[in-house]
């Protein structure tokens, strides 16, 4: 049993992270602000106790609520922690160009106040969720040897916290590890701005899917339990100041995944799905998909769900769950 703060834990990959966690043993304590996830949606992955201390066991969660803005936050929700996995975030191209300072604030200043709190509580693993931004416009498959170029300030922030994850390791011995995200989706997914679950949304609310640009830029999109599985290796490793893609190593087109979201919709529903092409966003990387050969050797890491499958089960979530003006 392993005592692990989230941050961000109830957002999208923090709930199905807690869920993986609790279901193996270990004790799960979050911190989040609740600008996305709320307690609730928590509520359905195990019983929710607010910070009153480390649950006994795996049948319960710690919650505290607080930003990663609060040095005093960070150090609270680290106390007595044997590792942390950091996800909470300003997450996405477009709201970091919109406001450059808050993306820093967050992603930059909340990283180092949790890897300071990790010195000084004595947690010694910190698991950083990163992403390919940092490396820019470049000729994949990308990979960890590449010089980094970003191209938005999300992807300045990010590389910032790859740097001091890599500076708290060799100066303080935290073992840190940066894993750098591909597109994630699954179910569960409907708070998030990522293009899978927003043609869902779409689709169910009766607007066409946008797509922005041609369509033919290309993502590595990789289910939630297959990423949660490469959070898992990173926790169960020895590894320090390193940083792994975490991917599936095939790219998809924008336009590929607006055609299988129109089939399953059109399927099920008997609905006409309209696909609508809008001008390209600025910032935005055209070709992106990884070589996930490090993170194989180094952390165990393997993707298992096909795309195919992965759409098919987000698709079954959204039709039961996702109703139209609810709150989730």
């Amino acid at each position: 049993m392993k005592s692990i703060t989230i941050t961000g834990g109830c957002g999208f990959i923090g709930r199905n992270l807690t869920r993986i966690l609790l279901n193996r043993g270990d004790r799960v304590r979050i911190l989040d602000n609740l600008s996305v996830g709320t307690q609730g949606e928590l509520a359905r992955v195990a019983t929710v106790q607010q910070a009153s201390g480390w649950p006994a066991d795996s049948t319960k969660i710690d919650l505290m609520i607080g930003d990663i803005r609060d040095p005093a936050a960070c150090a609270a929700a680290l106390t007595g922690a044997q590792a942390t996995v950091h996800l909470a975030a300003q997450s996405g191209v477009m709201p970091s160009i919109e406001s450059p300072l808050f993306d820093c604030e967050t992603n930059v200043l909340g990283t180092l106040n949790l890897l300071q709190a990790c010195v000084q509580q004595g947690t010694r693993q910190f698991v950083f969720a990163s992403s390919s931004a940092p490396l820019g416009e470049t000729t994949p498959p990308v990979h960890e040897g590449l010089p980094a170029r970003p191209m938005s300030p999300y992807g300045a922030s990010k590389l910032s916290g790859e740097g001091y994850c890599s500076a708290y390791f060799h100066s303080f011995g935290i073992r840190t590890t940066a894993l750098r995200f591909s597109n994630v989706y699954g179910p569960g997914s409907a708070h998030k701005g990522s293009v899978v679950a927003r043609f869902f949304r779409s689709a169910l609310e009766g607007e066409p899917l946008i797509i922005y640009g041609d369509g033919e830029q290309t993502r590595d999109f990789i289910y939630i339990d297959d990423l949660c599985s490469a959070i898992l290796g990173a926790l169960d490793s020895d590894t320090g100041g390193e940083t792994f893609q975490i991917a599936t190593f095939h790219e998809s087109t924008v336009n590929e995944i607006a055609a299988q979201v129109r089939r399953v919709v059109e399927r099920d529903l008997g609905i006409q799905v309209e696909i609508r092409h809008v001008g390209a966003r600025k910032g935005e990387i055209v070709r992106s998909f990884s070589d996930i050969s490090k993170a194989r050797r180094q952390i165990g890491y393997e993707p298992k769900m096909s795309l195919h499958q992965g759409l098919e089960q987000t698709w079954a979530w959204f039709r039961e769950n996702y109703h139209v003006g609810a709150k989730l």
